[in-house]
């Protein structure tokens, strides 16, 4: 019980943030493999190398430009097709785990989503299939 509270009291605090790749990595897909290395003094950092599943891969993809936590939910319940619950869940562990590698920057300001796209045709439009 006390697992789901912490949960809830994250999936609040990151529902108002904006969530973008950091500037201090490169990506690089490898067959079919998403690479991730981080950028030190200039230097790939050749031993924190970081390789994603095909849903991270996806979360990685959208998160070439500001998403909120909401818009990466539903791309992954959409292209996954799992409820809403498990996809939130793969979500926030993959965001929580990218900000303390400092992978992914969050921004407190978050943008209205209205009109956004949905559906495959949405995600199409987002650069993520």
């Amino acid at each position: 019980m006390l697992r789901l509270q912490s949960e809830t009291a994250t999936a609040v605090a990151m529902h108002a943030q904006m969530f973008v790749r950091s500037r201090t990595v490169v990506s690089r897909t490898v067959a079919g493999e998403t690479l991730i290395v981080p950028i030190r003094g200039k230097v790939g950092d050749l031993a924190s190398i970081y390789s994603f599943n095909e849903v991270g891969s996806l979360i990685w993809r959208l998160l070439d430009t500001p998403r909120q936590l909401p818009e990466l939910v539903s791309a992954v319940e959409q292209t996954y097709e799992v409820r809403m619950e498990r996809a939130r869940q793969d979500v926030l562990q993959f965001l929580e785990e990218m900000l303390a590698a400092n992978l992914v920057e969050a921004t407190g300001e978050a943008i209205p989503l209205a009109d956004a796209p949905v559906g495959r045709e949405g995600l199409s439009a987002m650069g993520a299939l």
